[in-house]
């Protein structure tokens, strides 16, 4: 009997997803569901022939470079790859893939949801009635605004900004965006969108600013007090994208100011830490990382990471290659 291929899943993934794998490989599964070390992660380098690792996993050069490495494929669970060193990867002849397009539609859902939610007060509301303190109905009170006439800026534009614009349009949003490269002109004309030339321009016109650019050394805080400084009066600033594209100390400084009216936020520069500054902030909605958390999604994630090791072992193009 062919022995099978050793892989380490670092996180609990959904049950069939698991279910697959340990039909398909000798296969090691994160039952307590905590972060993996650095230390069990270069254990995994030397003991396993692929690692299946998520968000959570720093894989830097230092773990790449294991001696007595084993692992030659690392299958991400998830689209970004801002937590793996890929140049380190690619020097050491090590594969990489992730899982792009299965959680554009949740992660679009989101997006909007939060600006609905920025928008409308919505977290201030449930914030005030949990403790006690509405009072009843009143003209007045907590009064926001509607998206209906207004222009939202996508910062980045790919398969989860396209998506986040369809949904926008339907609230009745003017679609602008900024990114390296235009849009097919026929993506254009669908979402009705226009590209401008700066990241600058787009701030000064939109009422709400959503960020869909990758993590990593080039967008470090790629939004900082500069680029707020540049925001159009009262606009709303979301991201489901990366943490790190966002310097948050200049964002709770644009909040107190009122450059900013609202923000929501589901991922943060120090996860799973939030800063005390913007959990003090009145005019922030704040989730915990829940862009792909769909049922749906998250299988889909998991059976296209399984994918990649399918192909992989086999001896085929991986479908998803990064590196």
């Amino acid at each position: 009997m062919t022995a099978r291929h050793r892989v380490r899943v670092t996180r609990r993934l959904p049950e069939a997803v698991e279910a697959r794998l340990a039909v398909q490989y000798d296969v090691v599964l994160n039952q307590p569901d905590i972060a993996l070390s650095a230390t069990e992660l270069r254990g995994a380098m030397r003991e396993f022939d692929a690692i299946l690792p998520t968000i959570t996993d720093r894989i830097d050069a230092d773990v790449l470079a294991t001696s007595g490495r084993r692992a030659a494929l690392i299958a991400n669970y998830g689209a970004g790859v801002d937590h793996i060193d890929l140049a380190a990867a690619r020097a050491a002849g090590i594969a990489v893939s992730n899982t792009p397009g299965a959680l554009t539609e949740a992660t679009a859902e989101l997006a909007i949801l939060l600006m609905l939610m920025a928008a409308r007060r919505a977290g201030e509301g449930e914030r005030e009635l949990r403790a006690g303190e509405w009072t009843g109905w009143r003209p007045t009170h907590l009064v926001g605004q509607s998206l209906d006439g207004c222009t939202l800026g996508l910062i980045g534009f790919g398969r989860i900004a396209q998506g986040t614009a369809a949904r926008a349009r339907g609230l009745g949003m003017r679609i602008l965006y900024f990114s390296r490269s235009p849009a097919a002109t026929e993506i254009e004309a669908a979402l009705g969108a226009s590209r401008v030339d700066t990241a600058e321009a787009l701030m000064a016109e939109a009422d709400v600013v959503s960020l869909h650019i990758p993590g990593g050394r080039a967008t470090h805080h790629f939004v900082d007090a500069v680029l707020l400084a540049k925001a159009k009066p009262g606009a709303i600033l979301v991201n489901t994208a990366r943490g790190s594209v966002v310097d948050e100390a200049a964002l709770v400084a644009a909040l107190a100011e009122g450059r900013i009216a609202a923000a929501g936020l589901d991922v943060y520069e120090n996860e799973p830490t939030v800063s005390a500054a913007l959990l003090a902030s009145p005019r922030t909605v704040l989730l915990p990382h829940l862009g792909s958390a769909t049922k749906g999604a998250r299988e889909a994630m998991g059976m296209q990471a399984v994918d990649n090791l399918d192909a992989f072992f086999a001896g085929r193009a991986l479908p998803d290659r990064v590196a």
